[in-house]
């Protein structure tokens, strides 16, 4: 596997392994094999090829969770050039801050268009394409397209594990995205990080049930599967769809998924009010990108039968940080994100000094996973890259087993009167209450404190709980000084586009109701 330094190359080699294995299923429409896979890949690259893509240029892409998508990001790479996969929901002026950051030359879409994207892009000057793939015996239809492109040209173009192979932004909890350049070295070592620690072989099948503009969908779900000769069914609706998901796992004889912890919890949602007559045995489930309250875990291992197995990423590492192992490995822990997978791990002090266990830091890695900096940020990389680490920005500490406990991002920890509380124990405290189905902690300007503690809460369905009550089971579950003053019941709480919720926009949102004389800005 020694040769296997590009995700490209390691796709090749899958394909020369398991021609026939199934690599993605598009819910009652087609099936494509691993070979299948690569000749689509080929023939859609020397289209790239045709239309003008040199190694290095940046190609943006906006879709669905289609097999278009898959067929084009793979291509781009394949062609050395970058893929720019971007959120198909952006207002037009997102898609122009994106495209332009981005220094995108083309920007590849769907056939049904995008009228956001496009207008960006003609008032970037930046052409546009449109992908289809009729059936699975067709070639990928690109309209307009190029003068019969040649794939001679594409068999002897050599990939490069330096290659940029991957261009995304972070989701800036705190300041204006940053931009992420990730290479082939990067994708495959997460990708082989991810097989190995999950065990994925060619016998594994998953639906993908998240957005593929993200590295957890894209990696963990798609490229892992496909690296590992593992199939994947993108559901026909192009999106995760609680009504058909059950049924697509199924059909597709699943035996894992990896989703967000809002995901799993319409999934038990659904499963209290309306379970499916059976399910199939997974060998896992795994829960990534925000903490998944211990509550919830101990719920959906009881609902679905199968470890749920809490893990840590970022999209500077490629996505996978840590993971809790498999049963057969060890114990997965509820509360804490596992151990190290494929990289170094350390809790640094302010002075870059590494702490023992139980003493909370700085959460700070280094890998061949790591992004090598942020693109055209000297400032950031500068705090980012110090004392010969990649900083996090979360605080936590390693217990004595190794495993890994968050207690939150740096500038989300709220800080009363000098006490630090981590929002993340409060939320779990909260959602363990039988009654709520989802809660957020949030840290809110105070004249005394400094700052002081409030909280957002959706009761489930049908509950009459109120403010009383949940400030009456803080109470009893939580030292005094970590109690929420203010409790706003809600029925909803505003997300990212990639599903995730963040203090500071939940913050924002609920104190704009109280005084939208005095809101205060929250800095980065």
């Amino acid at each position: 596997m020694a040769t296997n330094l590009t995700l490209t190359r390691l796709f090749q080699h899958v394909a020369e392994k398991f021609p026939t294995r199934n690599a993605i299923s598009v819910s009652g429409k087609f099936i494509v094999t691993h070979e299948r896979l690569q000749q689509l890949i080929e023939q859609a690259a020397s289209q790239l090829v045709a239309a003008g893509i040199q190694p290095g240029d940046v190609v943006a892409l906006t879709f669905p969770n289609t097999i278009e998508f898959v067929i084009m990001f793979l291509a781009v790479i394949r062609v050395r050039a970058t893929a720019a996969p971007l959120n198909s929901a952006y207002m037009p002026e997102e898609f122009e801050f994106y495209l332009s950051d981005s220094e995108s030359k083309l920007l590849l879409i769907a056939k049904e268009g995008n009228e956001a994207a496009e207008a960006a892009a003609a008032k970037l000057n930046i052409p546009r394409i449109k992908v289809t793939l009729p059936n699975s015996d067709s070639d990928v239809s690109l309209s307009p397209s190029s003068p019969l492109s040649d794939c001679d040209l594409v068999s002897e173009i050599v990939n490069d594990p330096s290659d940029v192979a991957l261009f995304l932004h972070t989701s800036g909890t705190t300041s204006r995205p940053k931009g992420v350049p990730l290479t082939q070295h990067n994708l495959v070592s997460s990708v082989n990080n991810i097989k190995s620690v999950y065990k994925l072989a060619e016998s594994d099948s998953t639906v993908i049930v998240l957005p593929l503009f993200h590295v957890h969908g894209l990696i963990a779900g798609l490229l892992s599967s496909l690296g590992a000769g593992g199939s994947v069914t993108l559901p026909a609706s192009g999106r995760f769809s609680a009504s058909s998901f059950w049924s697509d796992m199924i059909k597709c004889n699943a035996t894992w998924y990896t989703a967000v912890p809002t995901i799993h919890q319409i999934l038990l949602d659904r499963h209290f009010s309306n379970p499916e007559s059976s399910y199939p045995r997974l060998r896992f489930i795994r829960s990534c990108s925000a903490a998944l309250a211990p509550s919830v875990l101990a719920r959906l291992e009881e609902a679905f039968g199968a470890s749920v197995l809490e893990a840590y990423a970022m999209t500077e590492a490629t996505h996978l940080m840590c993971s809790n192992p498999l049963p057969e490995n060890g114990p997965h822990l509820p509360g804490s994100v596992g151990k190290p997978v494929g990289q170094e791990l350390g809790i640094l002090n302010e002075n870059g000094v590494v702490q023992g266990a139980d003493e909370k830091g700085e959460i700070c890695i280094r890998g061949p996973n790591v992004t090598k900096g942020y693109k055209n940020n000297p400032e950031a990389n500068k705090s980012a890259f110090q004392f010969g680490w990649f900083h996090t920005g979360d605080v936590g500490y390693l217990d004595s087993d190794g495993y890994l406990h968050l207690v939150g991002r740096i500038k989300e920890l709220i800080n009363r009167g000098g006490e630090k509380i981590s929002p993340i124990e409060v939320d779990a405290v909260l959602v363990s209450h039988p009654e709520i189905a989802q809660a957020v902690a949030f840290g809110v300007p105070d004249d005394k404190y400094g700052e002081e503690i409030n909280c957002a809460v959706i009761p489930r369905e049908g509950s009459k709980i109120d403010e009383g009550d949940v400030l009456g089971f803080c109470k009893k579950n939580l030292a005094a000084f970590k109690v929420p003053k203010k409790v706003f019941m809600t029925d909803s709480l505003p997300k990212t586009a990639t599903g995730k919720i963040q203090r500071r926009l939940v913050a924002e949102h609920f104190l704009a109701q109280i005084s939208t004389a005095k809101v205060p800005k929250f800095g980065a």
